[in-house]
């Protein structure tokens, strides 16, 4: 007798839920071993969930000595600068210093002029 697609598919969908309910006990079952074993040692060594909170970074400092070397802070909103280079044939023109310059800017740099153009 032969089984139509549909039915194999649900079979399967069966099959696949009983695996992941399986897979889902075993991992609480890890889970809440380490929890133990975790809360054994803090006990046994003095610390409080505040300390081990803070070691895993639910503090709300952070010390220098924690931060990870070479960690790249994350930019957040920045406020405006105020220009740093006028440009001497038109003052509407200026720049700030920062970001790629203007051709103005590019200009008065070759020439050595950069300085007279400061505001």
């Amino acid at each position: 007798m032969a089984t139509s697609v549909a039915s194999q598919l649900v079979k399967l969908r069966k099959e696949r839920e009983a695996l992941e309910k399986r897979e889902k006990a075993l991992q609480t079952r890890t889970h809440t071993r380490a929890i133990e074993k975790i809360l054994a040692i803090a006990k046994d060594a003095g610390l409080s969930a505040a300390d081990i909170s803070a070691a895993m970074g639910g503090g709300k400092k952070k010390s220098a000595k924690t931060k990870v070397a070479g960690a790249v802070k994350k930019a957040g909103p920045r406020g405006k600068v105020a220009p740093k280079y006028k440009n001497p044939a038109d003052a509407t023109q200026t720049w700030t210093g920062r970001g790629k310059s203007p051709v103005w800017v590019q200009a008065l740099k070759s020439a050595g002029t950069l300085d007279s153009a400061l505001i």
